[in-house]
């Protein structure tokens, strides 16, 4: 049964919250987002999901990520997120960021995912009839589709923006050829385009090696991080052992227990010793190297309790890394 209280947000919240701006817009990010990936589908506990989102928007986070196929089920992550609105956070909808985005797998037939103009349009009124909202505050192409003209997606995303069901565009998993060519379409349509999703860690280098991090830097588009604990891995959570709870033990899909090799372990721990070192958990430390960047506007995290949150925020206390320090987590990571 649902609790029935009446939340009041703290009134604090923002006394000690870091935001920071995205690329060249008036639009400020929480350093620290909420996402909704895990743990907020149909399998789910609705109170403990309620529970985190008000535990996250008490501690200054104020961006809540999603996607339209976000489950299990497809769908089911913007549903309750909906409810939690309804219930907790319609009065303080206008100091929320609501993220969500098109283009993996969500429904049956030839548009069902995709770029097209046709596929994104659904999706966004889909995903605003579930959360219950009018618009949300960045509509994100979630994924490159070679079979669609990129002109065509870029066009759904200025019309949907035009038609007030969005205030910002963003993209996610774009390599560098595709983001310049959107960022020159966007120009062309006059859309606001200002942020990247992209997986960003201190085991996996994507957006450094393939030149993304570079490009949001020179070209002014903000950089949002998802995975910034490699699923898990950047955490305390599988040094001795793996917990019943945990993510490899519950739901296997994007972590599995053959990770955890001898090798991946001794990174852990050595990662660990180093946050040790600097007064944080091995999660916090993970958090704020990939905030280092300027480029870096929010990093997503995602939780199973609401103690997993107010962990993770207090990365954005954490002292700057010392040349020595960036240079011994290198040695342990490439």
């Amino acid at each position: 049964m649902e609790q029935h209280d009446v939340y009041r947000a703290c009134e604090t919240r923002y006394a000690d919250a870091s935001y920071r701006p995205v690329g060249r817009s008036g639009l400020r990010l929480s350093a620290i987002s909420l996402g909704l990936w895990h743990n907020f589908g149909s399998i789910g506990n609705f109170e403990v999901m309620r529970s985190m989102c008000r535990t996250a928007f008490d501690a200054g986070i104020t961006c809540f990520d999603l996607a339209n196929n976000y489950g299990p089920v497809p769908g089911s992550a913007e549903e309750n997120f909906g409810r939690v609105i309804a219930r907790d956070l319609a009065p303080y909808r206008d100091e929320l960021v609501i993220t969500t985005k098109a283009g993996f797998d969500m429904w049956s037939g030839p548009y069902g995912s995709g770029g097209s103009r046709k596929h994104m349009i659904a999706s966004c009124d889909a995903s605003l009839k579930r959360m219950g909202v009018e618009y949300v505050d960045i509509f994100y192409h979630h994924r490159m589709t070679p079979d669609t003209p990129i002109e065509e997606t870029m066009e759904a995303l200025a019309a949907i923006v035009r038609a007030g069901k969005a205030l910002y565009a963003g993209i996610s998993n774009y390599d560098t050829e595709w983001t310049s060519r959107a960022l020159a379409l966007a120009k062309e349509l006059h859309l606001p385009l200002v942020i990247h999703q992209k997986s960003y860690s201190m085991l996996s280098r994507g957006p450094e090696q393939d030149g993304t991090l570079a490009q949001c830097e020179r070209q002014k588009l903000g950089l949002t991080a998802f995975s910034a604990l490699a699923q898990g891995l950047l955490t305390d959570r599988y040094l001795h052992g793996v917990p019943d709870d945990s993510r490899i033990a519950r739901d296997p899909r994007f972590l599995r227990k053959e990770a955890l090799t001898p090798e991946m372990l001794g990174k852990i721990r050595a990662l660990n010793e180093i946050a040790a070192l600097r007064g944080q958990s091995l999660a916090q430390m993970a958090l704020a190297w990939v905030l280092r960047s300027q480029a870096v506007c929010s990093v997503i995290i995602g939780a199973s309790k609401p103690e997993q949150i107010l962990d993770n925020v207090r990365a954005t206390q954490a002292a700057p890394f010392s040349q020595e320090e960036l240079a011994r987590i290198d040695a342990i990571c490439l």
